[in-house]
């Protein structure tokens, strides 16, 4: 669609909804934080609107933070939409007709830090849904040398900046181009861009100072008007469509629904249909709520109630039996619709999040749908397969599944952000089920990761405690204590770990002889049960006579079953020593010159 483009007489332009992902402590809320604060700042109390889930910045307010940079008479769109909740779980959460809800996003990395795990994250998440976006390289201001122009576009304040402070901004933010490369995205700083539908333009900004903000607002509002107007062509007058962000309890109303509206219009006493654990759920609109104006919030009535609500907005709405409604799930206003249609339409966008499981794995718990998609998807990437994957607190049933997995690494219960029933905790609490749970992705199946390493190293700690471990040792000159019964000899460990009560064998070529069995080794007079390459020690041998089957300087070695030698190679090869390794790996040889297959 072309700038000039109009929508039909029947629609309406809606406001662009924006989310803010990226990483932990790269500033997320801060720069949702100083947006609203310069819009309140800006004008009077209204000039910026509190939705629920969502703040509404309407078109003038963009113009008067941006300055120069928007001229309301270039835009048709009403203004920009910001989701409250930063971070890209919140993100995935807001689906709507297959995609994310929101319309354009804003990445936020740290100009200092560059890209980490969580900003990866969101970015796979970003690209996987097709979402537009910018890339907000935030707190130029720590800049060594930087003199901060609050509020000013980035230019004017870059260009005024020393010749160095400029040349330690622009080395972090070429490196975060160069990040977004390695990602295969072609980026550069916005104002060099020519195509924002081929490249990804790179906002300096700082959410302390201000500086860049009005640049963010503008390409924000650049991108939507060039770019989006006909997804944001809505028939407002018809029946509302809608996003869960948070399932919630309210005094006096029960369970309610914070949704993101982003279709049509909602009115008290409409039918809607929700998802709903169970299927979906029909229930009538009692009461739309929306928060009181910034200027009132202090006071004790947080909602005041509102006959309708249009598209693009959060709302608060009251209705019976939404206890087992689903954040993340969608939500239909019937109106004058078929209700079969409405519910088949959301059986089918709820269809589209249904996670593959398998019959053996972990059991998955997450917050909202969307996040329960982020985590399978992660899950997937990792290798780790899933045996239940659903949206809610960890429950006692939870923990019995999870109980029921053959493998001790799948007796697991990953939980996304949510609760756990206390008595699922009791249940955990008798069973051998493990529980990891944190709010961020990455990090909860990196926990896990970590858990499953340990546990194989455990078992292969318990394998080689009971496995015959590999040495080679030789026989001193002039060490024979005694020749036979048992025979006592001085000897020098070569490679290995020499154990007492092993078996011992003489290779004569490449055939192996048995000559006896350990009984005793004293290192400097004391008894030891095991000694380690580069140590010389006395040893009793049960069986052999010195100068018949054993003679100084002879090379000798412990007698490795042929079962304990495979398990060395092929299973243990990286938890022994290097010298075991060698010995191991020496005495495989000497078999297989008579035997090529023995020991595999």
């Amino acid at each position: 669609m072309s700038d000039t483009d109009q929508p039909p007489q029947s629609e309406t332009l809606r406001t662009p909804i924006v989310a803010v992902l990226g990483h932990v402590d790269h500033g997320k809320t801060s720069l949702l934080d100083k947006v609203r604060g310069s819009a309140v700042s800006e004008g009077e109390a209204g000039a910026i609107t509190q939705h629920i889930g969502a703040t509404a910045v309407p078109l003038e307010t963009v113009s008067s933070m941006a300055g120069s940079l928007v001229d309301p008479d270039d835009f048709d769109l009403p203004g920009l939409l910001f989701i409250d909740t930063p971070g890209h779980h919140s993100f995935s959460t807001l689906r709507s007709r297959g995609g994310a809800l929101a319309d354009i996003a804003i990445l936020v990395v740290d100009v200092n830090d560059g890209f980490q795990p969580q900003t990866v994250e969101a970015l796979d998440i970003l690209k996987r849904t097709g979402t537009p976006f910018v890339v907000a390289a935030n707190k130029v201001d720590t800049t060594p040398g930087w003199n901060p122009q609050d509020g000013s576009p980035i230019k004017p304040s870059y260009d005024g900046q020393s010749d160095r402070a400029r040349q330690m901004l622009d080395t972090n933010l070429y490196e975060i181009i160069g990040q977004l490369s390695d990602e295969g995205l072609s980026a550069d700083l916005y104002w060099r861009v020519q195509n924002f539908q081929k490249n990804i333009g790179v906002i300096p900004v700082s959410a302390l100072t201000g500086e860049g903000i009005p640049d963010l607002l503008a390409v924000l509002m650049g991108l939507s008007q060039r770019y989006m107007k006909a997804e944001m062509a809505v028939d407002i007058a018809g029946p509302g469509a809608g996003t869960v962000l948070e399932v919630k309890e309210e005094r006096g109303f029960g369970a309610t629904l914070d949704v993101v509206l982003y279709d049509g219009t909602v009115r008290e006493g409409d039918t809607i249909v929700v998802g709903g654990t169970n299927g979906p759920i029909i229930t009538e609109i009692r009461a739309l709520l929306q928060p009181q104006p910034l200027a009132e919030i202090r006071t004790e009535k947080r909602f005041e109630r509102v006959d309708e609500v249009k598209a693009a907005a959060g709302v608060k709405i009251a209705a019976p039996d939404l206890d087992a409604a689903m954040a993340g799930a969608p939500v239909r206003v019937v109106r004058s619709r078929d209700t079969d249609e409405v519910i088949r339409d959301v059986q089918a966008e709820l269809a589209e999040i249904e996670v593959n499981t398998e019959e053996e794995g972990v059991v998955v718990k997450a917050d909202t749908l969307g996040s329960l998609e982020a985590m399978a998807n992660a899950l997937k990437e990792a290798e780790i397969p899933i045996l239940r994957a659903e949206v809610g607190d960890v429950a006692p049933r939870d923990v019995a599944v999870a109980g029921t997995a053959r493998e001790d690494e799948h007796k697991v219960i990953l939980a996304f952000n949510v609760d756990i029933l206390p008595n699922a905790e009791d249940e955990l609490d008798h069973s051998e089920v493990k529980l990891f749970d944190d709010d961020v992705i990455y990090q909860l199946i990196e926990e896990y990761e970590e858990f499953v390493d340990e546990r194989k190293r455990a078992q292969q700690e318990t394998v080689l405690d009971k496995i015959v471990r590999p040495a080679r040792f030789r026989i001193l000159q002039d060490h024979v204590f005694r020749q036979n019964d048992p025979a006592v000899v001085g000897v020098e460990i070569m490679s290995g770990t020499l154990k007492n009560n092993m078996r011992v064998v003489k290779f004569d070529g490449d055939k192996p002889t048995r000559v006896g069995q350990l009984s005793g080794i004293q290192e400097q007079g004391e008894d030891v049960k095991q000694i380690r390459a580069g140590n010389r020690v006395s040893v009793a041998i049960d069986g052999p006579t010195v100068g018949r089957q054993i003679e100084e300087g002879d090379e000798l070695w412990v007698e490795l079953p042929e079962k304990h030698a495979k398990i060395l190679e092929q299973e243990l090869s990286g938890e022994i020593p290097a010298d075991e390794l060698e010995a191991l790996q020496g005495y495989l040889d000497k078999h297989r010159r008579r035997d090529p297959f023995w020991g595999k």
